[in-house]
Order: structure tokens, then sequence, then C-alpha cells
């Protein structure tokens, strides 16, 4: 079983909006602090969001006003908001528990285009 899916990439034009999951199997994101990744062709992987287990946010520079993330009450459900969408914003997204070496998802594609 994959401890985290990844869904709800897709394309949208710039100024558009997406929602991303991320769908963690069994506990393994209940006590732990979530985080998302991007990583575009060509780019170093950037960080672009973290919520801990109680709430608190935080954001890449890149992103900051114009992504939004969240988390269920169960731990197993986590949401990556994405707004005024960028051509610059297109990657592949990431879920990840416990740093770079931690837990990765498989990833799911946004393409920013007109």
């Amino acid at each position: 079983q994959v401890p985290l899916v990844e869904s709800g990439g897709g394309l949208v034009q710039p100024g558009g909006s997406l929602t991303l999951s991320c769908t963690a199997s069994g506990d393994v994101a209940r006590s732990n602090t979530m985080n998302w990744y991007r990583h575009a062709p060509g780019n170093a992987r950037e960080w672009v969001a973290s919520i801990t287990t109680d709430g608190h946010a935080s954001y890449g520079d890149s992103v900051k006003g114009r992504f939004a993330v969240s988390r269920d009450n169960v731990g197993t459900t986590f949401t990556l908001q994405l707004t005024s969408l960028r051509p610059e914003d297109s990657a592949w997204y990431y879920c990840n528990l416990h740093g770079p070496r931690g837990i990765w998802g498989r990833g799911t594609l946004v393409t920013v285009s007109p």
C-alpha cells in the first residue's frame, strides 16, 4: 500500500485555481507534519508548504499569499489550495513526511498555461 497518494493536478490557465489532495494510509501521517514540495524540469526541488499536527501552516516565499495548506482532523487527508496560478507554478507536486529523506508520494502534475 502506497503511504501517500496525491491527486488533483491538471491543466489550468494563468490566474486559475486548483486543489491538490494528499491521502495518507493508516496512521503514517497522523502525528506528523505534512510537507508539500514541487519539482519542475530543469529546476531544483522546491519546498512549497508545511502544516503541523496542530494546524500551523508555513509557506515558501514564492507561494505565500496564493497557496493554502490544510489537514483534516484525523490526519489522513491533506489539501493544498493553489490560487492565482502562474506559468512558473507548473511542476510536479509532492506530499512528503519527514523531509527529503522521508516518505514521498508519486506526485501530481500541475500545468499552468494559456
